[in-house]
This record gives structure tokens, sequence and C-alpha cells, in this order.
């Protein structure tokens, strides 16, 4: 068969985009761990119902871009389109429980079937961290700030602006969601067909529309921080105060809301301008409710999640490559001895190459296509001596070195 292609809104990567994925990937994990937190990763199908409970039955991911099927066993299972409700899921299942408070991150793939653009894929991959039963304000705070400190580790973090708001506790959502609902009343007629269906089951979604006339209409609708409660305002009022006291910058996006009922208190994005209209790299939130909801203990919760394609966009410059070490053996019996060296280095360590074929311009010149950084060369007359050429390739120096010595002689390029 010809012409095969990736499916659509996957792609391939190569190492270049490897090393750009690794570099966005392994940052995050850093900065999660400094601040005491544990890798940790969940199956990349789940039953439906974990989904289908946890991001509303009316929420687009769940309507229209879940990857659903039945599986050989009758289940109905699901590509998983993020990872908060997978990590839920395990400390139901797994009786984490009694072992609050949990710091957890992860890397891994989602999948979601939307329209695939610059930065959005329909398989794509996230890093995210979730901090569990912590109620206080300072949860919110260090969560944050570990999005903000993985940000500035990739060089990305003086280009983006952290967008804050809260959502209050139950008693200021069920306020506000009367005020708004009698606003949004008023324009029935103007409405898409999209947000009359969110107002009778979600009205707080209608904020999310992305139809320029909704948006119209939602400009002058009330705004949530007026009707929170003063237990609200205290805790939002915290968060703010610690955000301060670390120098992390924030504008208050009043219109910034989550549509599902588990969310609370603080929500927050980062956007980066220069990626246009999918500028968002990394959102979160409170979603006290979420455990609870899923059947499992009433547990506080707090998080974000990043995508690693569209942060790696960030990135100045694609990190470079790992420089091997050329192993260049000219004859049979430096072909021998060449393999047993290239397998000594690299029990040490050493990134070798050790070309297959070739004299000795072609293994040359393939030392330099691969940017080794170094030509150990091995001929009849060094082995006689115990003797391996030792040629620096960015400065052209060029040495003999004995056999026995060669790691104390490479050990700047382990």
């Amino acid at each position: 068969m010809s012409g095969l292609q990736p499916v659509r809104g996957t792609h391939d990567l190569l190492p270049d985009d490897m090393r750009r994925f690794r570099r966005v990937a392994d940052t995050c994990g850093r900065a999660a761990l400094c601040f005491g937190y544990q890798e940790v990763a969940t199956p990349i199908f789940e039953f439906t119902e974990v989904f289908k409970r946890t991001l509303g039955d009316t929420s687009d991911v769940v309507t229209k871009e879940m990857y659903t099927f039945t599986d050989k066993g009758g289940e109905t299972v699901t590509l998983r389109p993020e990872g908060t409700a997978g990590v839920a899921r395990a400390l139901i299942s797994g009786g984490l429980s009694q072992h609050l408070p949990l710091k957890y991150f992860y890397v891994g793939p989602m999948f979601r079937y939307e329209r695939p653009q610059k930065g959005r894929l329909r398989q794509f991959h996230q890093t995210g961290v979730e901090l569990l039963g912590v109620k206080e304000p300072a949860g919110d705070v260090e969560v944050i700030a570990i999005g903000v400190e993985f940000l500035r580790r990739i060089g990305a973090w003086d280009r983006c602006e952290l967008e804050l708001n809260t959502l209050g506790d139950a008693a200021s959502r069920q306020a506000y969601r009367q005020v708004l609902i009698s606003y949004l009343n008023g324009f029935r007629d103007q409405l898409s067909k999209e947000s009359l269906e969110r107002l009778e089951k979600n009205p707080l979604r209608v904020l999310d529309s992305k139809d320029e006339n909704d948006q119209k209409i939602v400009a002058n609708a009330p705004i949530y921080t007026d009707y929170l409660t003063p237990e609200a305002t205290a805790f939002f009022a915290e968060v703010k105060a610690g955000l301060d006291a670390l120098g992390i910058a924030y504008r208050i996006n009043p219109r910034l809301v989550r549509g599902l009922d588990y969310y609370c208190h603080t929500c927050f994005e980062i956007t980066c301008p220069e990626l246009g209209a999918q500028k968002t790299v990394l959102a979160g939130g409170r979603y006290d409710g979420l455990v609870g909801l899923m059947g499992g203990p009433e547990t506080a919760g707090v998080g974000w999640a990043s995508g690693v394609e569209r942060c790696a966009m960030l990135l100045a410059e694609t990190p470079r490559a790992p420089r091997p070490i050329a192993i260049v053996p000219l004859g049979e019996a430096a072909e021998h001895t060449a393999t047993i060296l290239a397998g000594r280095l690299r029990r040490q360590d050493f990134i070798v190459d050790l070309g297959f074929s070739g004299n000795m311009g072609k293994r040359m010149k393939r030392a330099n296509k691969i940017d080794a950084v170094a030509a150990v060369i091995l001929g009849d007359d060094e082995l006689a001596r115990g003797e391996a050429g030792l040629k620096l390739l960015d400065s052209g120096e060029q040495k003999t070195v004995r056999l026995d010595e060669l790691e104390a002689a490479l050990a700047a390029y382990r």
C-alpha cells in the first residue's frame, strides 16, 4: 500500500521535535520535584463514565470530542481527553485518601477529536500537577507558583500573562447563577443555539461561548466577583496576597470561569499572545467537589495542565543533540578492538558512534555529519603500541592517547 500518512491530527516526534518535547516535559517534572511533587501515570484509557461524570454531559469534550469505543468485553471505554479525572479515580480506587495530602505531577498523551490547527492536535501531550487534600489558599498559590517556575525555566514566562479569577464557594456560585440566568433570559432571541442549550443545563458555560454575538452579550453580563460571600472574598484575597509575596504578576479576568459545579474558588490561565488564537499554554483551578462527585470521600483539590506541543513552540531554539564520540577503525583487527572499546566507553556513560563500514574518509565524513565532538582513530600501528589517535573535531587538534587512558582523555565529553 502506497501513500500512507499519519492519521489526521497526529504527528511523529522525530529527533528534533523529540528534543523540544523532552525539554518541556523534563523541565516541568524538575520544577514540580522542587516543590515535593512525585510523578504518576494513569492508564491512557478509562471506563467512559470516569470522564462523563467529571467533564459533564453538556461539555464539548463529552458531546463532540471523546474517542469512545466498546472493547471486546463489551465495556465502553474512552481514550483520556485530560489527566485530572484519572488521578482522581486513582485516589478512589487505590484507597489513597488516608495518605493525604498528595502531590502529583504527570506527563502523557491525551486524545480529543477536534479540528486540528496550530498548537491543537487530536493526539497531544500534557504535563500537569495535582494537589489533593489541601483546602487552604496556600495550596492554590503553590500550584500556580509551580506553573510559573516551569515556564520560567523554559524561557517563556516573561512573554506570558497570568489571568486570575475566583468562582467562590457554593453559595457564591448559586447566587451568581440566578443573576446570570436572569440577565441571559433577556437575550434569548439573540443567543446562539448552543448557548440556549447551555442556558438550560449549565448557564456559566455561556460565558465560554466562541460565538461573536454571544461574546458581545456576555461582555455586559454581571460580574461574578460582585456576588461572592465574605468567606469566598477572604479566600481570594489570601491567594492574591500569596502571589504578591512571591512577586508573581497577574491580571484579574472576571470573565474567566469553569462551567462545572465541582470547580470552586481560584481559576487561572497563563496565556502567551504570540501564539495567536490558541494562546493558552497552562490552565487550572480548584476542584474541591470532584472526588466526591466521582463517589469518593470529599477531597479538596487544585491543579493545572499544560500542552507540551504548545509550550515547545515557545522554546527559543531546538535543544542540541548530545554530541557523540566517533570511533574510526582502520582494518579488520581494528574493527574487533573498536567494538570492545565502544562497549567499554558506553558502560562509562559516553555516547559512542561506531560505523558499520567505510574507509577513513567516509567514516570521518559521518563523524562530522553526526556532529561528533571527537574521533578515536584505531589503526594497525596505534594498536601495536596500545594507543589510539584522538582528534578533537571542533579545533582540529590531534594527539596520541594510550588505550588504557582513553576514558580520562575523554572525560570532558562524557
